[in-house]
């Protein structure tokens, strides 16, 4: 298993540093947000399988030829007392380092998901207090402020988009028929679960760089996903326009834009508190990509292009999941 380790290793820091790097500052993602968005996750996933497993394999490398072995081993000496001679400092320290992350990972996931549903729960309940029921249909209200502002608030059967006054006198109808479009879109793709995903990546490896450019990458993403669904029933200038409303309205308040469900930065207006995954900032770099993607329009990536990409995502899981598994299958 001694390949092995290393061989983990060195995936796991290619798939934290070079290739994030690449991925963030590539054109392409703007032709296929879905088929990035695809890729994105398949790196976070195997990465950090690869630098969990890196350390593992390394750990139990003295008491087992594979994985399967040294686990068995491994569960003798904690659950039978038998001897860890076998084991020296550094592959005790790396079996400590492995469960640890392991702990930290799926601890801030859930902690992460706790501290979203307590803000996303207060603010309906603000909400309940400060909004009123939009005549553009049922699962829309409309809060008192002048600023043009909408938002997405994800809750299942109670899922909420909220627009403001100053939006709706802002936009002509077919410009705020493409706002719910596009925050409709948000609830019934699930973006806020990607978001939640990434937020926690971000926080549970702060001082990782590549964090901070994957969830920057999957909020400008989904905001692709969404204006792409958009732009089926309203034309590109009545999408853009849409935008700029909203993204001047919110500059000028200084409240964080609508229309746009950032992971990280809450929306303060009026009282009203927003988590990661609900609202936040409508960032200049993100408002300025979608509107040069749908001034300067490029072709969708080749069937055979996407295919290759969708490929090597596959390719990215089985990878250290193959280096993991198969040695004690084999065996």
């Amino acid at each position: 298993m001694f390949w092995t380790s290393y061989l983990l290793a060195v995936l796991a820091i290619v798939l934290a540093w070079p290739v994030p790097i690449f991925l963030s500052r590539a054109q392409w993602p703007a032709r296929s947000p879905f088929t990035a968005m695809l890729l994105w996750q398949a790196i976070a996933l195997a990465g950090g399988l690869s630098m969990i497993g890196a350390m593992l394999v390394y750990g139990l490398e003295p008491i087992g030829d594979n994985l399967i072995a040294g686990l068995r081993a491994l569960a003798g000496m904690v659950l039978f007392n038998a001897p860890t001679t076998a084991l020296g400092f550094w592959h005790l320290f790396a079996l400590s380092a492995a469960a640890l992350l392991t702990a930290h990972l799926v601890f801030t996931l859930l902690l992460t998901y706790y501290k979203i549903e307590r803000q996303r729960r207060r603010h309906r309940e603000l909400l309940a207090l400060l909004a009123s029921p939009s005549s553009e249909g049922a699962g829309t209200v409309v809060i008192s402020h002048d600023s043009p502002v909408a938002y997405c608030l994800p809750g299942g059967a109670r899922s909420v988009t909220v627009l403001s006054d100053g939006l709706m006198a802002a936009l002509e109808p077919a410009e705020l028929r493409a706002v719910l479009i596009h925050e409709n879109a948000h609830l019934s793709q699930r973006h806020h679960l990607l978001l939640w995903a990434f937020a926690a990546w971000r926080q549970a490896l702060p001082w990782l760089p590549t964090t901070r450019l994957a969830q920057e990458s999957v909020n400008s993403l989904i905001e692709m996903l969404a204006d792409d669904v958009a732009l089926k029933t309203e034309s590109k200038a009545t999408l853009i326009k849409a935008i700029a409303i909203v993204a001047s309205g919110s500059a000028s308040s200084g409240a964080g834009a609508g229309f746009q469900p950032s992971g990280t930065a809450g929306l303060a207006l009026e009282g009203l508190e927003t988590a990661a995954g609900v609202t936040g900032s409508d960032s200049a770099r993100t408002t300025a990509s979608r509107v040069s993607r749908l001034l300067s329009p490029r072709p969708q990536l080749p069937a055979a292009i996407r295919g290759s990409v969708l490929a090597g995502c596959v390719l990215l899981l089985a990878l250290p999941t193959a280096l993991l598994i198969v040695p004690g299958l084999l065996g």
